[in-house]
């Protein structure tokens, strides 16, 4: 009993999905004698045919939304500054070596000094070296 082409005619009728559409049992002869629109409205109102509930769907919470702002930031800046802070100090110690002033080893350990942020800046740098130079005199 393939009742396919009922259920689709139902379906169309009522504008429905077809797998809303229940046939009863009992009543299958007078399902399949059903030829109109008008034929399947009755049949509905006499209870041969049911419509099921809609299955439903969760109802989906807007996700709030994150609030824009125009404030264009550069990224990375601590690296940025990193870079020109060492940049300028292993400058400023290599200069320093060709004239003299340090030696070789201290100039390594200044330098390893740089590497890990010991000095805030040039002046800072200054300062360490003029109190080495009086600690080895």
């Amino acid at each position: 009993m393939d009742l396919s082409k009922k259920r689709a005619l139902v379906a169309r009728t009522l504008g429905i999905g077809k797998g809303r559409v229940m046939f009863n049992t009992g009543r299958i002869n007078e399902i399949k004698e059903a030829i109109t629109k008008q034929d399947v409205r009755d049949l509905v109102a006499n209870k041969s045919i049911f419509i099921r509930e809609i299955k439903g769907r969760k109802v989906n919470v807007a996700r709030k939304r994150r609030r824009g702002g125009s404030i264009r930031m550069r990224p990375n800046t601590r690296k940025r500054d990193y870079i020109i802070l060492t940049r300028k100090l292993r400058a400023y110690i290599s200069e320093i070596r060709k004239h003299g002033s340090i030696n070789n080893e201290e100039f390594a350990k200044i330098r390893k000094g740089i590497r890990s942020k010991i000095f805030k800046n040039k002046a800072h740098l200054k300062e360490h070296i003029q109190i080495m130079q009086k600690e080895s005199k």
